[in-house]
């Protein structure tokens, strides 16, 4: 590759034309610069690469073989050029996305990466904190989206000034580990998981590892206990979820926890769900866009994009 790049173009050209005088008037250069330059390639490359004759300039072997590699070479270039300028010419979109930590670890990053793949020219920017203070920031206009957990679609009505996008349904139980139940029942391990409901005991006696009671998660659960007078003796509260199924984990207790997150543990044995006798009902996750005003464009693309692959899921 120590030929000069405009030796190969000029080779390139009179192989096409097969007439050194054509080449030269398509390049714009006099045929003498075009002669030389064929010369000085095959100097270079220490081979016959044209055959002249009355009938032009035909490509020797050597030149056949010389040709395909840069014609396919000269492609390339081409096209990397040609999606420079598409690059160019795109306008960069900034998209600032307000979402929980659990949200943004469990939901949006497994569609970020195939996202930002398709539309490079879409900027993200990502803020987590709690989804009260992700909707608090929209209405601000501080973020231009925001992926929160909502209990029904009547806190989004019609006069609401933010609008919900629902994307899943997700499901809130409560998971341990079966020698976390065995210290303080004296039952067999296969005894447990046949039985389908707390016994009275185990609300007193269990430790619940439970977010803290400001998460919109936890309120969901707490009007869930509440309805079926379910109290708890003995609460461990958290600020994450993660943290509460490490508690879990650990056998520290009885972490309450979405169902998605958990779902390896669940299957490989690590947690168990148990249950309260009553299913917490399920609740959506979406994303929530100002009312008012136009959709910006890099907005409407990652909910079309989001909602096809939570369809496909």
């Amino acid at each position: 590759m120590e030929q000069n790049l405009n030796l190969y173009q000029v080779f390139y050209e009179v192989a096409n034309c097969r007439n050194f005088s054509v080449a030269a008037k398509k390049m714009y250069i006099s045929q003498p610069a075009v002669s030389k330059a064929i010369s000085r390639l095959e100097e270079n490359l220490n081979t016959v690469l044209f055959r002249r004759s009355s009938k032009g300039a035909i490509l020797t072997r050597e030149g056949e073989l010389l040709y395909r590699y840069v014609e396919q070479a000269l492609g390339m270039l081409k096209a990397g050029e040609d999606e420079l300028a598409l690059s160019a010419s795109r306008k960069v979109c900034p998209l600032s996305i307000g979402v929980s930590t659990m949200l943004c670890k469990y939901i949006l990053l497994p569609v970020l990466k195939s996202f930002m793949e398709e539309n490079p020219n879409i900027k993200i920017s990502i803020s987590c904190q709690s989804t009260y203070d992700t909707l608090a920031l929209l209405q601000e206009g501080s973020i231009d989206i925001g992926l929160v957990g909502i209990s029904s679609p009547e806190e989004t009505g019609k006069n609401h000034p933010i609008t919900y996008l629902p994307l899943k349904r997700i499901e809130d139980i409560f998971v341990a580990t079966d020698s976390y139940l065995l210290s303080f029942q004296n039952e067999s391990r296969e005894k447990i998981r046949e039985k389908e409901d707390f016994l009275k005991d185990t609300l007193k006696k269990a430790s619940f590892i439970m977010l803290d009671k400001e998460n919109i998660s936890r309120k969901h659960v707490d009007t869930f206990l509440a309805e079926h007078q379910i109290v708890l003796q003995n609460v461990i509260e958290v600020n994450n979820m993660d943290l509460a199924i490490e508690f879990a984990r650990a056998g520290l207790g009885i972490a309450c926890v979405i169902r998605d997150f958990v779902e390896k543990d669940l299957k490989n044995g690590i947690l168990r769900e148990l249950k309260l006798g009553h299913k917490i009902p399920k609740r959506q996750i979406g994303f929530a866009y100002p009312s008012r005003g136009a959709v910006l464009e890099a907005v409407d693309g990652l909910m079309q994009y989001c909602r096809g692959y939570f369809e496909d899921f």
